[in-house]
């Protein structure tokens, strides 16, 4: 089916046809149109066209008004203040509007983009050898949400998980297994997540013990790390298990993050082994790279230190080997000429920043970014305990991010578990929501906050029913589909012919909203600004129910069905909002 016009464009292509055949001499303008409490909306645009065009406002205004149709979707236009226009609509143009959204399925007629490109999206970059900890939260999170929405819109996306598979602490980690092949062996075959984390905390402990107190373990440790580097086949076969080791691992905390990771996309550092010599040679050769002190640098007149000397950007170092530079302008070299990118999103710390920033600008210097192709950074900011500092356990060590996620399923368990007896679920269906909710909390608490700004992990916030959460936004869903469950043989059908109460217009008004929202969104990168709208939905919602009796015996059968089917609407676009945001939506809560 065809995407459907919001109101809001409907209204604004008829102001502005208005304005043109008004005054033809004004040309192509814009009437400002923008959401109102006065009325529907309201038009700002002729007071800066009376300026231009040296008119009396509010005759101008009265003009365009007499030239708007009268038709099926301005009910009311008054001319308010200097030249304000406040326009309310139609009970009918908003249920036919919505009416059409409702026929779409899925979709709710929001649009596909008009000429989708492709974007590579850097997010959840793990380390190899290393457990996950609440630093990974959010680039997993945000990444994840951002993946969902822009393909929704119709953008070919690729993921990108950029892990932590390379360097000289290798050296260690491989020459303590070389010397003891059996300690990543498990007992039964296959290991679990668990299982794999462990075993590699083993190695990693004992291999440090070793190279600490060692001399000769340390040298042989360093010989490593060069055949590792030169690709001695034995040495990468070895670096392959604890890769492997690792990834099962992965996919035990992403699993029970709710979130797909697929092999394909993991592509760390070592994947651009075979490029780094080439990109440095191609710097040097355009002289966007130079030579100092030995090492293959590129200067910045805005990066400087303290002492007032640049800062550069360092692609090789003086001993040959590459710093974190050279691969990352490997990777846009690659996601540019290879994957056909026109957009590069890193989703990465905000203490990141300055790299990033000087790693853009080299890669612009370079030609691999330009008018057609670009970069940006989604930053993101740090996770803060209750106390306001950086989150860590009582202990003062940072969190695992399999016990955050674990005891926020126990907390939200233990929530849906006090609900359960009046709603009726079974144990299986008590543990499966209690899951989603608890995931969903943690999930909501990174989206709806701005990126860039931290965040207090509260846990016992997060699950509340009370207040702009994810519980709320599921339990909001859940009694939407009690209601449906509930009608009998009443169905949600649309009836344009009927006079709306305030708390439906605010209701269809607000669901109207939902395409410009994701269009906002996917084009900014700001996932909060869609959790900020389902969270206005629900609100919208319990006003519309404490206001709107819907299955009410004294109501005529046509407003039964049309409350329904703006209930009906409204929970399958909170079911699609969150499945964006990566959070599931319980049937029964």
């Amino acid at each position: 089916m065809a995407s459907v016009n919001s109101l809001a464009s409907t209204l604004q292509q008829q102001l502005a046809d208005a304005l043109t055949a008004a005054l033809p001499e004004a040309g192509t303008a814009d009437p400002l149109l923008r959401r109102s409490d006065r009325a529907d909306f309201q038009a700002n645009g002729i007071l800066a066209l009376a300026k231009k065009l040296k008119g009396n406002p509010r005759e101008l205004a009265s003009q365009v008004t007499a030239a708007l149709p009268t038709g099926e979707l301005i009910k009311d236009i008054e001319v308010s203040g200097p030249g304000f226009l406040n326009v309310t609509l139609t009970d009918g143009a908003i249920i036919r509007t919505l009416a059409a959204r409702a026929a779409d399925g899925d979709r709710l007629g929001v649009p596909l983009k008009a000429a989708p490109g492709t974007t590579v999206i850097d997010y959840a970059q793990p380390n190899v050898a290393k457990e996950m900890h609440v630093g990974h939260l959010r680039s997993a999170v945000i990444g994840d949400a951002m993946v969902q929405i822009l393909e929704f819109t119709g953008e070919n996306v690729v993921r990108r998980h950029h892990i932590g598979d390379w360097g000289t602490q290798f050296g260690m980690l491989i020459q303590y297994l070389f010397e003891h092949p059996d300690e990543l062996k498990h007992e039964g075959g296959q290991a679990d997540g668990e299982a794999a984390m462990s075993s590699l905390n083993r190695v990693y402990k004992a291999s440090r013990v070793l190279f600490d107190s060692d001399e000769e373990f340390k040298a042989r440790s360093r010989d490593r790390v060069v055949a590792l580097q030169a690709g001695d086949p034995e040495t990468l076969a070895h670096w392959q298990r604890f890769v492997d080791e690792s990834k099962i691992y992965f996919y035990s905390v992403f699993n029970k993050l709710d979130m797909e990771v697929r092999d394909p996309d993991i592509v760390g550092e070592s994947g651009y082994n075979d490029m780094l010599e080439e990109t440095c040679r191609i710097l040097e050769e355009t002289g966007v790279a130079v030579r100092s002190e030995g090492a293959l640098c590129v200067f910045f007149d805005d990066v400087k230190g303290p002492d007032g000397n640049p800062v550069p950007l360092i692609v090789k170092k003086t001993n040959g080997g590459y710093g974190y530079a050279a691969t990352d302008l490997s990777a846009i070299r690659d996601r540019v000429q290879n994957l056909k990118a026109d957009t590069l999103v890193y989703v990465v710390d905000a203490r990141q920043s300055l790299h990033f920033k000087m790693v853009f600008e080299t890669a612009r210097r370079a030609g691999w970014l330009n008018e057609d192709v670009h970069a940006h950074q989604l930053a993101f900011g740090t996770v803060l305990g209750k106390d306001g500092k950086p989150f860590k356990t009582r202990e003062g060590t940072t969190v695992r991010l399999e016990d955050l996620l674990d005891e926020a399923v126990e907390r939200a368990t233990a929530v849906v578990r006090e609900k359960a007896v009046k709603v009726g679920l079974s144990e299986d269906e008590i543990v499966e929501n209690g899951r989603y909710v608890g995931v969903g909390a943690v999930k909501y608490a990174d989206l709806s906050t701005s990126a860039v700004r931290d965040y207090k992990f509260d846990l016992d916030q997060m699950v509340s029913l009370n207040g702009d959460t994810s519980v709320y936004l599921q339990y909001a869903y859940a009694r939407s589909r009690s209601i449906l469950r509930k009608a009998g043989d009443a169905k949600p059908v649309a009836h344009p012919e009927l006079e709306l109460a305030p708390a439906e217009r605010a209701l269809g008004l607000h669901l109207d909203q939902f395409g410009e929202v994701l269009a906002e969104v996917a084009s900014e990168c700001e996932p909060h600004k869609l959790a900020a709208y389902l969270y206005q939905l629900a609100s919208h919602l319990t006003t519309f129910y404490d206001q709107c009796h819907v299955l009410s015996d004294e109501n005529p059968a046509e407003v039964v069905e049309n409350r329904l089917f703006l209930v009906d609407l409204t929970a399958r676009t909170l079911h699609q909002g969150m499945r964006l945001l990566g959070i599931r939506t319980p049937e029964r809560l």
